[in-house]
């Protein structure tokens, strides 16, 4: 029997290759979350005009942020839906397909920005989100940072409950078309929570887990601040990386209590 490392990236990027997932991604505009906002406007100011690389760019929701900081930009997805999708709205950028685990195609220290946003680096399993961590690291500048989310081993989304999207729209004609559509997602939704929750495993510092977007359809890693700082710093970054807590954006002290966040935004840096 196939285990969930296995089988993740199968299952996320059939998720992610739908037209319905590829048209919801190409509607995101904006930051994410306070914390997104704040962690990278606290490193605005080292990267300006600096060569950038936008890893799991997706639809294209960080190509205007990060172009309005240097024209010199780069951004890759690996589907292909996705990349298409990001090449029609955004003609002039350049935009790759390609895998952050497997970055070749540029040199060493070619970037001093690299981006992994909205928890990309969880897509993968614990093996592959090594290799990522190494290539970063490889194509990163002396003095590069790498900015990325993940999402909270601690937080409120770890483990969620079979969740079928009713609610959550104030608007009386958008909540009947989520209702609408969410009744008709249903048996798929259930369907998806059945088969892959049965994969969820439980490790000390990571988990793989059955997530509630794309009616359930993901198989997500996630990790604790101590993890993943170990993880850092064994793929040469400094021990101890900046974190903001996507909630209300604040800085993440150690010893603070991370329970309310859904996910942490690192920026570590080069050693």
């Amino acid at each position: 029997m196939q285990d969930a490392a296995t089988l993740m990236d199968d299952i996320n990027r059939a998720a992610w290759q739908t037209r319905a997932s590829v048209e919801s991604f190409a509607r995101l505009e904006g930051f994410t979350d306070e914390g997104e906002r704040a962690a990278l406007a606290s490193i605005a100011h080292e990267v300006r005009d600096e060569p950038i690389l936008d890893l799991g760019v997706g639809a294209g929701r960080t190509v205007p942020i990060l172009r309005s900081l240097s024209d010199d930009y780069t951004a890759i997805d690996y589907t292909p839906e996705l990349v298409m999708a990001c090449r029609r709205k955004y003609p002039d950028a350049r935009i790759l397909h390609g895998d952050a685990r497997e970055l070749s195609c540029f040199p060493a220290e070619t970037f001093k920005l690299v981006v992994f946003s909205f928890n990309g680096i969880d897509a993968v399993n614990p093996a592959d989100r090594r290799k990522v961590l190494c290539e970063v690291h490889r194509v990163l500048t002396r003095d590069g940072i790498f900015f990325f989310s993940a999402h909270n081993k601690r937080g409120p989304g770890h483990g969620e409950p079979l969740s079928f999207g009713f609610g959550g729209v104030r608007n009386p004609l958008k909540l009947l078309a989520s209702t609408l559509r969410a009744l008709k997602d249903a048996p798929r939704t259930a369907r998806n929570y059945v088969r892959y929750s049965r994969l969820n495993e439980d490790h000390d510092g990571h988990s793989i887990m059955n997530a509630a977007a794309h009616n359930h359809g993901l198989l997500i890693h996630y990790v604790t601040i101590e993890a993943q700082c170990r993880q850092l710093q064994q793929s040469g970054f400094l021990v101890a990386p900046a974190i903001y807590e996507n909630v209300e954006g604040r800085p993440v002290d150690d010893g603070d209590d991370t329970s309310r966040a859904w996910w942490l935004h690192f920026i570590a840096r080069k050693s």
